[in-house]
């Protein structure tokens, strides 16, 4: 019962957290709307069009409101993920050792760091790269030709820059997942580097499934994939390196302890003779 009462409680500062970041997002959908069509300006810019005639369209009455509401919830999960990791941490340091309460508070602190470095990824280049790559299809209007433009709605352009930042903020937590097995035994490095083969396929794989069915996003997931692949494998090697290093000072510990033991017991046993001597006589 105290375990479910620590549960709902962990459980309600989490909803809480993240019931007060989405009615700020909420308050502030069209502001975050507008900062995240910057990238479009970036793209628009760069095919030579002009960066301040960027339109974008909703064609259901309702359809721009439900953008914001998903805006403000993916936005509020954001934001108040610091909360519920902190929530999720204090439930279940309780039933951890001292050493592994040390060792699971790092990957608490990068996980949302290795988040954010995907998503900044996502902004400040793949997102334009894309967006550059579906404008450049544009065709200009002449007496043979009709005129084609690109005319975004409001929900697919949020649908496509969520879906960017969460493949690449999902697919940057790659060095902690593997470390973490690393640790445990559930991996090791020379296993992975094994099977470096067939992790290139699947990153090209999950990229094709994650992002748009554009090459530049797929390749551009893809290849982070690759990287990330390698950083965990010499990742997984200093763990193990570092393992060896205490089951080698552990060793020379426990040798250094026995050759301690031996040598007073060697130092007791004269006296002890001598002791018997003189009851003796």
């Amino acid at each position: 019962m105290e375990h479910l009462i620590e549960l709902r409680t962990r459980l309600m500062w989490s909803i809480g957290g993240f019931f007060v970041a989405f009615l700020v997002c909420f308050f502030f959908a069209k502001q975050l709307f507008n900062l995240l069509v910057i990238p479009f300006k970036w793209a628009t810019d760069w095919a030579g069009l002009d960066p301040h005639k960027v339109e974008l369209i909703y064609t259901a009455p309702q359809e721009f409101f439900f953008t914001q509401i998903k805006l403000a919830m993916f936005g509020g999960l954001v934001i108040a993920f610091p909360v519920i990791a902190a929530q999720i941490y204090k439930f279940v340091a309780p039933g951890l050792y001292k050493n592994e309460r040390a060792a699971f508070l790092p990957f608490l602190i990068a996980s949302p760091v290795l988040f954010l470095m995907g998503a900044s990824l996502v902004y400040f280049f793949f997102t334009p790269m894309v967006m550059w790559f579906f404008l450049a299809m544009q065709q200009a209007g002449t007496d043979d030709q009709v005129q084609i433009s690109l005319l975004p709605k409001v929900s697919e352009y949020l649908s496509l820059i969520m879906t960017l930042i969460f493949s690449f903020g999902l697919v940057f937590q790659l060095p902690v997942v593997t470390t973490l097995m690393a640790r445990v035994g559930m991996v090791t490095s020379q296993g992975l580097a094994d099977k470096r083969k067939w992790a290139i396929v699947i990153a090209f794989v999950v990229a094709a499934v994650l992002t748009p069915p554009d090459p530049v996003s797929q390749i551009g997931l893809a290849l982070p994939t690759i990287l990330l692949y390698e950083i965990s494998i010499w990742t997984a090697r200093l763990i193990e390196k570092k393992r060896e290093q205490e089951r080698v000072a552990r060793e020379k510990q426990d040798a250094d302890e026995s050759a301690a033991e031996q040598q007073s017991q060697a130092a007791s046993a004269p006296l002890e003779g001598t002791g018997s001597g003189t009851n003796a006589s």
